[in-house]
């Protein structure tokens, strides 16, 4: 079909569906969304997230990271996560883990953050991993395993793994989460790595060969995908960098999307561009083979970070503080429904952990 005939006279018309199921039926593994801990006593939100027509796939936001896994060096704790990835196996939706290894949210105990000895930081890496994959095993469909290892210009970020250890610290943890859970699918996820080709989405792609080369399995790739509404990345720049990762690993995702206006109030041209910001998004995962599925950086406007990260900033998310549904949202149903009805992909690759993850105790 011709998607940017559908993107000038369909975008905006209100469609009846959900976006899991019309996903599937397009083609995709899943559409999912993030959810964190603050909103799980909210009864409106849980109706929304707990639907597994509406999100087929659950992504702890942050309770899974490692100052909330790990605060104090080796005592270990999941509520958290389990909170969220309880609901997922309740309802049956995929569950999504992150992140194992990051520069940030680290654990105020000192030695993650400061330790400079390749032997000690190999050790707290590994323990890391092996307890806390260990703890989801088999109830994940796949692990970010290394998050934000690149910085913009290229560089590896100057974090206390990479001063410890070199590139290695990215090696061995994919190393150690393969050997400790050998089902999940172990993704490498990032920023800024959407619109082809910068300093960092090369950096990336050369860092995967490294890695890959040192025996290391990286499965997947995923961007992040926060944008800017009238700013971000076209379908064909997204359509490039994916076709450019498609060589490197098995899948690739979109793992925390959402555009925001820079400017607020909004009127109804604001809500119609970021709309069609979104339908480049989607399009370019159905248009690209290896791309799996979409995860929204939570569905609600009521518990998204960005205002508290960009001042003045937000409104990014697909329904509003008060759970009403955008004209985003019904952009992206429509255009997954033709793209469903014109039959433009067949179906993703399943993995085979999906069924573990629904099903494990």
């Amino acid at each position: 079909m011709n998607f940017h005939l559908f993107l000038l006279s369909s975008a905006f018309v209100a469609v009846s569906g959900q976006l899991d199921k019309v996903a599937k039926e397009a083609g995709l593994l899943y559409f999912g969304t993030a959810v964190d801990n603050p909103s799980l006593n909210n009864q409106n939100y849980l109706r929304i997230a707990r639907d597994p027509a509406e999100f087929g796939s659950l992504t702890p936001a942050n309770g899974q990271k490692w100052s909330n896994t790990q605060a104090s060096q080796g005592r270990f704790t999941y509520g958290s996560g389990d909170a969220i990835a309880n609901i997922a196996r309740q309802t049956g939706q995929q569950l999504r883990c992150h992140t194992l290894v990051w520069y940030n949210q680290l654990p105020g105990w000192d030695t993650v953050s400061s330790v400079y000895n390749r032997d000690q930081m190999q050790q707290i890496i590994t323990a890391h991993i092996q307890n806390v994959a260990g703890h989801y095993k088999g109830r994940c469909y796949a692990w970010d395993v290394v998050n934000e290892a690149m910085e913009d210009d290229g560089r590896y970020r100057n974090n206390p793994m990479y001063r410890a250890m070199g590139v290695d610290y990215i090696t061995h943890s994919f190393k150690v989460a393969q050997q400790t859970d050998p089902a999940a699918k172990l993704y490498y996820n990032d920023f800024n790595i959407e619109r082809c080709c910068n300093a960092k989405i090369n950096a990336t792609i050369a860092m995967i060969r490294t890695v890959k080369a040192a025996g290391a399995p990286v499965h997947g790739i995923g961007m992040q995908g926060h944008s800017r509404v009238g700013m971000s990345p076209s379908k064909r720049e997204m359509k490039e960098t994916m076709a450019r990762f498609s060589e490197l690993v098995d899948e690739v995702a979109f793992t925390e999307v959402d555009i925001r206006h820079t400017k607020l109030p909004i009127g109804a041209a604001e809500r119609e561009q970021q709309g069609k910001d979104y339908m480049e998004v989607v399009g370019a995962c159905l248009e690209t083979p290896k791309c799996v599925g979409i995860t929204v950086w939570d569905f609600t406007d009521q518990y998204s970070w960005i205002p508290q990260q960009y001042p003045g900033e937000g409104e990014a998310c697909l329904w509003d503080r008060n759970y009403n549904k955008k004209p985003a949202y019904h952009s992206i149903v429509g255009l997954l429904q033709s793209a469903a009805s014109s039959g433009l992909r067949t179906s993703a690759t399943p993995a085979p952990v999906a069924a573990i993850a629904v099903t494990a105790a």
